[in-house]
């Protein structure tokens, strides 16, 4: 039957040199990773805006969704090579896939509970069932298939299709970022449409729901090409075997731990009395390789911070590309990894390992794994390099103890205004100033000066907040209004803050872009509102008898403003513009070099880890090594939470500087650890195993024959 396999696959139909058959599992890949990775762009968002769940939860149970996505390839690998087998495997799990991603688009369906139609849901909790329920049903799909795919992938190659096999691994890692780029662009494009039966929502069902469709398009292409695959029969429960094995071994060496007992090359020789030297030679294969795994965990800790702190960190930062505006670092974020994949796999596999080789430099796959980790590092202090720079521009907000005030001159009079016995501060007509921080218990009262009036204040402040102090000289009196700024910190997203002060001497509609501000009295200040970053909008005025209106700046990103509506002249607005908070001023596209860097030790190291874990694995134990080679990716999203939830460090560059330092450690030690590793060929050990079985048998046939013989004379 063995050989009746082989002369199959002789058989398979070739396209360029490769087995037809894994073009469809290239496009399966493509299309599940789109349906995976168009799922996890709006996930957090949808936690957040539309289960109503704070950051700190909506982050939590995102990387909980995570680690769990990288925990259940063990168990896909153990039905896989111990049940069904790869093939089967993967459309069942594919199945359960396909019904998880249903479920969470049926789940942010907002009509489903909102009996009243006010647009909100009724019953929250129906939705959180349905959402835990598909993300459960999600996790067992994409982690269940992930060890089965590419290590399917492999074995439609033959022995002399080296070459082969590690190109195929490189365009299987393309295929991936090539799902990830598009979904991560169309999807939330598809979130920010508007939806709904009895009321217009964030389009959560279809954002969800076309990752669904190309789930389901995965499954009917990879079932498609179910003739042409070569396919391996699970060889039995091999994970129960292997764990009987050791724990044997380990029971046996330690009931012969006296000295009597001479020692064994390999303490899983203590397994022979019981178990066949094949087996034994296999699981040493693999505690080898699993043994290098150790390390790897931190790598990953670093790699999957792009989609919390890196998109925290652009957030502060400047979006205007001029050409293309991203008011959602999140979209960004989450676009420059996979663009940088696609150009730069085929670049290193066609044009720097080629070099490299020319050189002649030695360069085996834990080298460039080590190389992959360094690179990581050094991603992680270029990120570090750019914090300090932003740093340097973000606002001061007060303290505990603390009051900020800043002071906005709204007649044509200058001004000058002084805080108790603390300060004097002149401001010039039409001007503002600049926050400026008191003690809160020392700061009781005001005086304003402007002309030849005076006004005395008795203010309280609750501290640790800001406030505006608007002052106005007119033809009867000072007026003095106290605003509180109810702004903590930058908004998100690169969105913007604006609210307006009316200085008609009536009242007023005031409305920017499609956002009514409602209706303003005299010397008023309106809440402040959301708008995206990066743009204009057109600000508008109407009273009974006049209509005026005038293009605003540009606010650029993540800055706060408080707009003085002066006067109408020609119906054209006279505005003031106060800086409540200054907009983004370090440029997203420093961040490209961190991302550069990471894309760099992304491509040595992932596309590497996963060739490596397939060849050095012994034909039955496949897929759980690649199982444990993504087992790493669980671990490490699980130290990000530990060191998240444990870090003292205040400034963000210090911990991004931990984080580097930390696996720059680690990384020398998996360089000892390569160093002393010794490359195994598990077709040549499997086949001088064979050879001696083979031995074995003709040995036992020639000691019969003689026994038959001898007992025939008799």
């Amino acid at each position: 039957t063995a050989l009746s396999s082989h002369c199959l696959s002789c058989l398979q139909p070739t396209c360029f040199g490769y087995p037809l058959s894994t073009f469809f599992i290239i496009i399966n890949e493509f299309c599940e990773r789109f349906s995976y990775y168009g799922m996890r762009a709006v996930l957090v968002l949808y936690f957040k805006y539309f289960l109503q769940w704070d950051d700190n939860l909506s982050t939590a149970i995102y990387h909980t969704f995570v680690a769990l996505c990288y925990l259940t390839p063990i168990l896909g690998a153990l039905i896989a090579d111990s049940w069904l087998g790869k093939f089967k495997t993967i459309v069942s799990l594919s199945i359960v896939y396909t019904i998880g991603q249903a479920v969470m688009s049926v789940s942010s369906v907002n009509d489903l509970t909102d009996h009243n139609l006010d647009g909100s849901p009724d019953n929250v909790s129906v939705h959180i069932a349905l959402s835990m329920t598909g993300l459960i049903l999600i996790a067992l799909g994409t982690g269940g298939i992930k060890p089965c795919v590419s290590a399917f992938g492999g074995d439609q190659f033959e022995d002399d299709q080296e070459k082969q096999r590690t190109r195929f691994f490189s365009i299987f890692y393309l295929s991936i970022n090539a799902g990830s780029l598009l979904s991560t662009i169309i999807t939330p494009l598809l979130r920010a449409q508007e939806c709904g039966i009895n009321s217009k929502q964030r389009c959560y069902p279809l954002a969800f729901g076309v990752p669904a469709a190309l789930m389901a398009v995965s499954l009917v292409v990879f079932i498609t090409g179910s003739r042409m695959y070569k396919k391996v029969n699970p060889q039995g429960n091999i994970m129960i075997q292997v764990s009987k094995c050791i724990g044997f071994a380990i029971k046996n060496r330690f009931q012969h731990r006296s000295k009597e007992f001479p020692k064994r090359e390999h303490w899983l020789d203590w397994a022979s009395e019981k178990y066949d030297k094949r087996l034994i030679a296999q699981i040493k294969m693999v505690l080898k390789v699993l043994f290098l795994y150790i390390p790897l965990p931190m790598f990953w800790a670093l790699f999957d911070q792009q989609g919390s702190r890196w998109t925290l960190q652009a957030t502060t930062m400047d979006g205007d590309f001029y050409l293309i505006l991203f008011p959602s670092c999140i979209n960004l974020q989450q676009t420059v990894n996979p663009i940088l994949i696609i150009v730069m796999v085929p670049v290193v596999d066609a044009v720097v390992y080629p070099l490299i080789k020319k050189c002649k430099i030695n360069f085996t796959p834990l080298r460039k794994i080590t190389v992959g980790m360094f690179l990581a590092s050094l991603a992680f202090v270029a990120a570090a390099l750019v914090q300090v720079q932003i740093d340097k521009t973000l606002p001061v907000f007060p303290a505990a103890g603390q009051s900020q005030i800043k002071i906005i001159n709204l007649g044509t009079d200058g001004a000058t205004v002084q805080f108790g016995h603390l300060q004097n501060v002149a401001v010039k007509p039409m001007e503002s100033t600049g926050y400026m921080t008191f003690e809160t218990s020392q700061l009781q009262s005001l005086k304003v000066t402007s002309g030849n009036k005076t006004k005395n204040e008795v203010i309280n402040l609750p501290g640790e907040n800001r406030h505006t102090l608007g002052v106005k000289n007119n033809a009867i009196d000072i007026v003095a209004i106290l605003l509180f700024d109810n702004v903590t910190s930058k908004p998100e997203e690169g969105n913007n803050l604006i609210r307006f002060i009316n200085n008609f001497p009536g009242t007023i509609n005031v409305t920017m872009g499609d956002t009514s501000f409602g209706t303003l009295m005299p010397l008023s200040a309106s809440n402040y509102k959301l708008f995206p970053g990066g743009r204009s909008d057109n600000i508008t005025t109407t009273t009974n008898s006049a209509y005026c209106s005038v293009t605003s700046k540009a606010f650029g990103f993540g800055s706060a403003y408080t707009i003085v509506l002066n006067e109408c002249m020609g119906k054209t607005l006279n505005l003031m513009y106060s800086e409540d908070i200054p907009p983004n001023t370090v440029h997203m596209a420093w961040q490209i070099p961190q991302y550069f860097i990471l894309t760099c030790a992304e491509v040595v190291f992932s596309v590497t880890g996963l060739e490596f874990s397939y060849a050095q694995a012994p034909s039955n134990m496949k897929a759980v090594l690649q199982a444990g080679w993504l087992l790493t990716v669980a671990v490490g999203n699980i130290i990000v939470l530990i060191v998240a939830g444990a870090s003292k460090l205040s400034e963000q560059w210090a911990e991004y500087v931990l984080f580097a330092a930390l696996l720059l450690v680690v990384c020398i030690i998996f360089a000892v650890m390569a160093y002393f590793y010794t490359y195994t060929d598990p077709n040549e050990i499997e086949a001088q195993l064979d050879e001696e079985e083979k031995e074995q048998v003709k040995k036992v046939e020639y000691v019969y024959e003689n026994q038959a013989e001898a007992v025939s004379q008799m």
